[in-house]
């Protein structure tokens, strides 16, 4: 019998010569599991990965390579010519996976949704992907591994149609960051459902993981207790609240059999708080598949880590903070638990005077690749990435 097992709690059986199934269709696996296989495991096989198919049998299945992935945005994924742009890349280097926008930093869908919510608040009106299923079936032909990013609570979009599920300063009305951007109550259980029942439906059209950013609440914390009113908080922390909903959400998703990452600062890796924002390392990476760090050099100050100039030192900045992670998550594995695979956003940008080019991207992989984290990717807004970088990479 050979099994796969999906993230920590899903395990899916695939195909079984020993007790005489034959051949198993397996077509729809992204949208469930076959209870009536699923059923014939033992105990002792669903603790065990399924460690020897090839890379597209992986695929087929739902489990996950090394991810070595690149942000996508809606249009960039939308657009056929820069699309075919990212899948040669993809062709041509180690890069085998896009994180792709679904529900974006402006709170807007990038493809046109049928979750009721979603079209009652008309979260489709400026949708980048027509053709949803048709760029997942491309994607699987190609075996590049998709991502669906969900931003949750920093939504510019949804208060203004819900006002009752934004976050309210104390006088009642909306509250708005430093950035006049306009946040959701992460208290709120039916923001909770919002960006769950889009994530159920980009799996069902074939995402193979849900990863879930912004989760968290607004920076400047002290500031916005101040100037806040939190009527479902009870008695909670922040902390605790962000648990609850990745614990939560990864209930719900269970039938889907789709991987849950969480994206996170960088300095959670490091801190032992949660920042004032909810991002707990220990609470995070307990209840989700994938912890995503988001080491940016360019967001770490003088002095982190020793460092004059962290930006300037992307190998040192990196390989630090990745050292602080291995760190955390041994300690949760010696108080019993099973911490998240850490796999962390990287720096292809430039900001704070330092230019990133080829030699800064590669040093950065090579930091985390030395400590035995082999997987990573890369973030540039603009999904304007270092191609010369990966090329390198490839000749090693």
């Amino acid at each position: 019998m050979e099994v796969i097992m999906l993230g920590k709690f899903i395990t899916l059986l695939i195909f079984s010569s020993i007790l005489g199934l034959g051949a198993i269709n397996t077509e729809g696996l992204g949208t469930g599991y076959d209870e009536s296989l699923y059923s014939l495991m033992t105990p002792d096989y669903q603790q065990h990965y399924y460690l020897t198919a090839t890379p597209a049998d992986l695929y087929k299945h739902g489990v996950p390579r090394k991810v070595r992935g690149i942000y996508l945005s809606g249009g960039s994924v939308g657009s056929e010519e820069r699309l075919n742009k990212y899948i040669n890349l993809a062709r041509e280097t180690e890069i085998n996976s896009f994180v792709i926008d679904v529900k974006d930093d402006n709170g807007k869908m990038t493809y046109a949704s049928e979750v009721p919510i979603v079209k009652e608040v008309e979260a489709n009106k400026s949708v980048r992907i027509k053709d949803i299923r048709g760029l997942l079936y491309q994607l699987q032909r190609e075996q590049i591994y998709p991502i669906a990013r969900i931003v949750v609570f920093k939504d510019p979009y949804l208060p203004g149609v819900r006002q009752d599920l934004a976050i309210k300063r104390k006088d009642g009305q909306i509250w708005r960051d430093p950035g006049g951007v306009m946040w959701v109550d992460p208290h709120n259980k039916e923001v909770w459902e919002y960006s769950i029942e889009i994530a159920k439906e980009a799996a069902k059209y074939g995402f193979r993981e849900i990863q879930f950013d912004y989760v968290r609440f607004p920076e400047n914390g002290r500031l916005i207790d101040q100037q806040a009113s939190f009527p479902n908080k009870n008695g909670r922390s922040k902390a605790e609240v962000i648990e609850e909903f990745l614990i939560y959400a990864r209930e719900q998703l269970d039938p889907y059999n789709v991987f849950i990452s969480a994206d996170v600062f960088g300095l959670t890796t490091s801190v032992q708080d949660d920042m004032n924002i909810g991002q707990d390392w220990n609470k995070i990476s307990s209840v989700v598949d994938y912890i995503c760090p988001m080491i940016y050099p360019s967001h770490y100050g003088p002095g982190n880590y020793g460092l004059a100039n962290p930006n300037a030192q992307p190998y040192q900045t990196v390989s630090r903070a990745l050292k602080d992670a291995i760190t955390k998550n041994r300690s949760l594995e010696e108080a019993g638990k099973i911490p998240a695979i850490v796999r962390p956003w990287l720096q292809d940008f430039t900001m704070g005077g330092v230019i990133y080019g080829p030699e800064e991207v590669v040093a950065q992989i090579k930091a985390g690749e030395e400590l035995g984290i082999d997987e990573y990717i890369m973030w540039n807004a603009a999904n304007r990435y270092n191609e010369k970088a990966w090329r390198e990479l490839r000749r090693r």
